[in-house]
């Protein structure tokens, strides 16, 4: 296939690759052709795929969710923006797939501070950069996102929640609460409904409101605030 960016494979050259496993993939790409080209591919490979074009829109999405891999064009506008990655803990920096001129990665994997990566030369070839792909993959544990509103994002796995990148240190009754609000999310529940839910039992309106209070300060330490208190009603979740 030729003639796509600069894009090209030839059915010689093409092999099958190994397929994905639901892995969520970032493609930062500014070529709105090239973008729409890997994404397709690593759709049908079996991928997640969310696609931006600016290095500003990759660090959005890079703060609000958890990424398997980042393929990403040296050539994207503001790619300095990525640089704020070092911020993230290591464990959260997910590894990269460079599309660029090798000469240009050393300073790159250095500047941006993400995780492990390698590089394809453009221009590319489609199989090389599934095969690439599936390398920095292999041995990873996929992020498997539970349930989510916006950038609050439930594992019931591990019980374990998250607003944005920052974890929450919930008990499991404050667990147990917010993942009910999240479920019901837009929806008022009342102080009966909570308590059956969360314990199982109907207790003193006061055991609620001191449990929404705890919850509301780890949740909401962010804009905007999530949990409402609807006076007369009860509680919910919603912008």
């Amino acid at each position: 296939m030729d003639g796509v960016g600069g894009v090209y494979e030839t059915g010689a050259e093409a092999s099958v690759p190994a397929r994905g496993d639901g892995q969520h993939v970032l493609v930062i790409v500014h070529d709105s052709a090239i973008a729409e080209l890997l994404t397709t591919t690593l759709d049908l490979a079996g991928y997640r795929v969310t696609a931006v074009r600016s290095g500003a829109q990759g660090m959005a999405r890079l703060a609000e969710h958890r990424f398997d891999l980042v393929v990403l064009d040296v050539s994207v506008p503001d790619i300095d923006d990525l640089g704020e990655g070092r911020r993230f803990r290591p464990a959260d920096r997910p590894p990269v797939l460079f599309l660029a001129a090798y000469q240009r990665l050393g300073l790159l994997v250095s500047e941006l501070g993400l995780g492990e990566s390698d590089y394809v030369t453009m221009p590319f070839r489609i199989s090389e950069v599934l095969a690439r792909a599936h390398v920095l993959l292999r041995g990873r544990t996929p992020v498997r996102q539970g349930p989510r509103y916006g950038d609050l994002v439930l594992n019931d796995a591990t019980c374990q929640a998250w607003r944005g990148r920052r974890a929450l240190d919930l008990t499991p009754a404050e667990y147990r609460l917010l993942r009910h609000l999240l479920v019901n999310s837009e929806r008022v529940l009342s102080k009966e409904q909570i308590c059956r839910h969360v314990w199982g039992e109907t207790r003193a309106g006061n055991a609620i409101e001191k449990l929404v209070s705890r919850l509301r300060r780890k949740v909401d330490q962010e804009q905007p605030p999530l949990i409402h208190t609807r006076r007369g009603f009860g509680y919910r979740l919603g912008r």
